[in-house]
């Protein structure tokens, strides 16, 4: 673990190798699991003010759970997270052609109805934050459903921080990203 400002970091953010493999794994983090996405409080208020220019993007099912259990909910634990259809995909979740998971939020995004991506936990995958008082911790997320994905980071060479710089500039900055690539050339 190493210390950038009020985050600590996993290690393994900077030797572990992950490019997703949606070709393979048909965008399985969607759908499989026992919780949706985790979501930051202003994410919540964001998925009520945009839920109806990406209602049009999403499934009858993903619409219909919505409608029965809202744009997000609180778990067990008191925190926030999308809402899931029959305990299983994220309500948000659509399909392609070819049968892969994808995002009705970022669908919408990239049909220009919204300019919020998705949920920062989405873009980050595999990393996960943990916030506590003084600190955020950075840790990687290792899942066996994302076995293909570590296969071709590797095959690529691809650390995990590379593949999620847009995702961690958007959620840290852009200084807090070049410190982190300081770090990581160090280490090498």
């Amino acid at each position: 673990m190493f210390q950038l400002g009020k985050t600590i970091i996993s290690e393994d953010i900077i030797e572990k190798e992950f490019v997703c493999n949606l070709t393979s794994c048909k965008g399985i983090c969607c759908v499989e699991g026992d919780a949706g996405a985790p979501l930051e409080k202003e994410e919540a208020k964001i998925l009520e003010d945009i839920y109806p220019k990406v209602k049009p993007f999403l499934s009858d099912k993903g619409i219909k759970a919505i409608e029965e259990q809202g744009t997000w909910i609180k778990n067990d634990f008191d925190e926030l997270e999308t809402p899931l259809i029959d305990d299983a995909a994220c309500v948000y979740t659509i399909f392609d052609q070819n049968g892969a998971a994808k995002c009705g939020i970022e669908e919408a995004y990239n049909n220009g109805e919204v300019d919020w991506k998705k949920p920062i936990s989405c873009h980050l995958y595999p990393i996960r934050i943990r916030k506590y008082s003084d600190f955020s911790a950075i840790n990687y997320h290792k899942w066996e459903i994302c076995d293909d994905a570590c296969s071709l980071g590797k095959e690529l060479q691809v650390p995990i921080y590379k593949f999620l710089k847009h995702a961690l500039i958007r959620k840290f900055g852009e200084s807090w990203y070049k410190e982190l690539e300081t770090v990581a050339e160090k280490q090498q």
